[in-house]
């Protein structure tokens, strides 16, 4: 039996990485010093990701200043004032605001792609943000001479050449991220907010072939930032209904944390749908002590008496630094949680 294995995305960056990012915009090196050093931090990110035995890699997230706003860097028609999400810790963090129209993206994840094609022979994931959580950036007030709706069609036409520019370049998975999916249902109970992320989403989606979608998966969880989430008080029955209503072949789901993980597997195996494969959580990136291949192993054995048949996998709960001066995890104990996720899944395909 192949269990397949996948991990989120981000990996803490090394601190000399973070350093030159606060330099970069202190306007104390240039941007050519400092793309030799995210060179340098990439380079190094994909052998680690190597020496973990993963058959499929990410480029760990070390060129992005986060795993939600790298689409919006060197715009100049943005605000700081944008949606705040509160953690459960006390922190907080804020999106910008768009001020003006166009909406057109700054960088697009097929230039992550193509840098990690030169260093590495492995399979290759992308992760890029969703629709839904783009949509955020437009003001409720609204923005003179460019409606929301206009704003609506620009948002969808830049995230499918996002997802493009990742496949073109030579990603074999992309990954929706969509965190703010469970968040939703904490905003509105009615779950109307949930269901328009759905179905904005479910726009871009729709854009590709069902052979693309069977290659893009959905990732959802609690948030997770700083070891704090914002919103795992929200029960999974309330998201997992709708969530299985986007059009994609993979989702990719927190459960290591989660309480009741008998209840939550049997809603997945009643929800999803027939050609929908679930990676479920196995490793905790909330918990600063790394797993071990016999815990992966007996947690991917639980899984599979709940999901039945073959359309499962293993992964990480979230990505260890979604945010890039996110340095709660330490960058060796997030490869030794990968490391245990690959060794413990390998573990539970020779049990079954």
């Amino acid at each position: 039996m192949n269990i397949p294995t996948e991990g989120c995305g981000s990996v803490p960056r090394p601190q000399y990485l973070i350093d030159a990012m606060g330099a970069l915009q202190a306007g104390t090196i240039t941007a050519d010093e400092f793309e030799a050093v995210q060179n340098q931090a990439l380079t190094e990110t994909i052998a680690e990701m190597e020496a973990t035995g993963s058959a499929i890699i990410t480029d760990g997230e070390q060129s992005k200043p986060s795993f939600a706003t790298y689409p919006l860097a060197g715009l100049s028609n943005l605000a700081p004032d944008g949606v705040v999400i509160p953690f459960e810790d006390g922190h907080t963090r804020q999106l910008p605001c768009l001020t003006a129209g166009p909406f057109r993206y700054g960088t697009y994840t097929g230039a992550y792609v193509a840098k990690a094609k030169t260093l590495t022979q492995r399979r290759l994931k992308q992760a890029v943000i969703s629709p839904s959580a783009m949509a955020l950036l437009y003001p409720e007030a609204g923005i003179e001479s460019y409606a929301r709706e206009t704003f609506i069609e620009d948002l969808i036409g830049e995230c499918v050449k996002d997802i493009r520019s990742a496949f073109d370049a030579g990603a074999e998975i992309v990954q929706i991220d969509f965190t703010e999916g469970r968040l939703a249902c904490k905003l509105d109970p009615s779950k109307g907010l949930l269901r328009q992320f759905v179905d904005l989403n479910n726009m871009v989606l729709g854009q590709f072939s069902d052979d693309e979608r069977a290659r893009i998966g959905v990732h959802t969880c609690p948030g997770g930032d700083h070891n704090s989430t914002h919103s795992a008080d929200v029960d999974y029955s309330e998201l997992l209904p709708d969530l299985f209503k986007m059009n994609a072949g993979r989702f990719y789901l927190q459960m290591a944390s989660e309480a009741d993980k008998p209840r939550v597997l049997d809603i997945i195996q009643r929800e999803r749908q027939s050609h929908q494969i679930a990676f479920v959580g196995v490793i905790d990136p909330c918990n600063t002590t790394a797993e071990t291949a016999e815990q992966v192993r007996d947690a991917t054995l639980e899984i599979a008496e709940h999901l039945k048949g073959e359309r499962f996998g293993t992964t990480d709960d979230c990505g260890f630094s979604p945010f890039g001066d996110d340095i709660a995890m330490a960058r060796a104990t997030a490869f030794a949680k990968i490391k245990a996720r690959v060794e413990g899944t390998r573990l539970a395909e020779q049990a079954l």
